[in-house]
């Protein structure tokens, strides 16, 4: 008989005690016996996020091999994939091996599916047994392994009708559009910092759709090369080249192209340290900034907001937002330029 599991995974957790998986320092990652309320996945590949594959990169050299080792220590040491010095994790997909008796006939779920997981690698238990590819223009990882998905636990079975490397790469991302779509109104003025990248497109595409033939999308991207991407898109009204850690710069390039006026949703993608400030000078009072980031401070953006007056209302990216999955995979039914686009980049 299978041991009873907690609807949250707390049973996973080794240290400190009493503390959630995602928090926790480390968590159980011996899968010869499942609980009653656990998937156990069959894990094909990792989509590491893009602030975490960043920070491990940078400290590898970009040296693949380096990578694997950091990566295979993480997992050893934590039974997880949660990168220490970011926080933050990923996703992944697989094929499901066991279903807890728990759930079998109460999840729309069968042994054999192939899934993604939709709750982060920073607090999924996971067992690395060999990394077999490191795709580095595309921060996903194939391995050799399995992983544990809790009772809690939210996932999407893969379509049919796309790659499954294109849905891992969107539905990775799959919050930021869905958020965008509860952010925006009809003739809002939309900057989304970090235009170029996998969120970045899939907002500007939202936002635009959100905003209307009366609102304007703004895709603010860090150099030239690349740029015609996001220029040839044409749910993008102007793009902007501009450093998002680069606040008074930033906001002199968006003054202009708003005439001063800013603009009234602020979508911040950018995987890197420091883009607070960008993103919170250039929203008009009373404007919305959403971080979807997992590179964001909070204490910047609160106390920077504070310290030159602005009255802003700042938002933390939520990965998961009801509906999201379907809502991303339908941007890339609907979108014949962003579906060609992410083939090419993620396929």
């Amino acid at each position: 008989m299978q041991k009873k599991g907690n609807r949250y995974g707390v049973h996973r957790v080794i240290e400190p005690a009493g503390v959630m998986p995602q928090p926790a320092l480390r968590v159980n990652n011996d899968f010869s016996e499942i609980y009653d309320n656990e998937i156990l996945c069959d894990v094909i590949t990792l989509n590491v996020d893009s602030a975490s594959f960043t920070d491990i990169n940078d400290r590898a050299g970009k040296d693949p091999e380096k990578i694997k080792e950091i990566m295979l220590d993480i997992v050893k040491k934590y039974g997880k994939h949660k990168n220490p010095w970011t926080g933050s994790g990923g996703m992944f997909i697989g094929t499901v091996a066991r279903i807890g008796d728990a759930l079998k006939g109460k999840i729309d779920l069968s042994e054999g599916n192939k899934i993604a997981s939709l709750v982060s690698l920073s607090l999924t238990p996971l067992r690395i047994d060999e990394i077999t590819t490191i795709h580095m223009d595309t921060d996903q990882v194939d391995i050799k392994g399995q992983a544990v998905l809790f009772e809690s636990a939210i996932w999407a079975k893969l379509p049919d009708d796309m790659p499954q490397s294109l849905a891992l790469a969107v539905l990775d991302v799959a919050g930021a559009p869905a958020q965008v779509e509860r952010l925006v109104k009809p003739g809002d003025c939309v900057v989304v910092i970090g235009a170029r990248g996998k969120s970045g497109m899939l907002c500007c595409y939202k936002a635009k759709e959100m905003a209307g033939p009366n609102g304007r999308v703004i895709g603010v991207v860090h150099r030239e090369t690349g740029m015609n991407e996001v220029t040839d898109a044409l749910f993008v009204d102007e793009v902007v080249v501009g450093q998002a850690d680069n606040a008074l710069n930033l906001l002199e390039k968006i003054e202009k192209v708003t005439n001063g006026e800013l603009c009234d949703v602020v979508i911040n993608c950018v995987s890197r340290e420091n883009c607070e400030m960008g993103a919170i000078m250039i929203a008009k009072d009373l404007g919305k900034i959403y971080f979807f980031s997992m590179a964001t401070s909070f204490t910047k953006a609160a106390l920077g907001a504070e310290g030159i007056g602005k009255d802003v209302e700042m938002i933390i990216g939520n990965g998961y937002c009801r509906g999201h999955a379907d809502l991303t995979l339908d941007i890339m039914r609907k979108s014949d330029y962003l579906r060609e686009l992410y083939t090419k980049r993620y396929c």
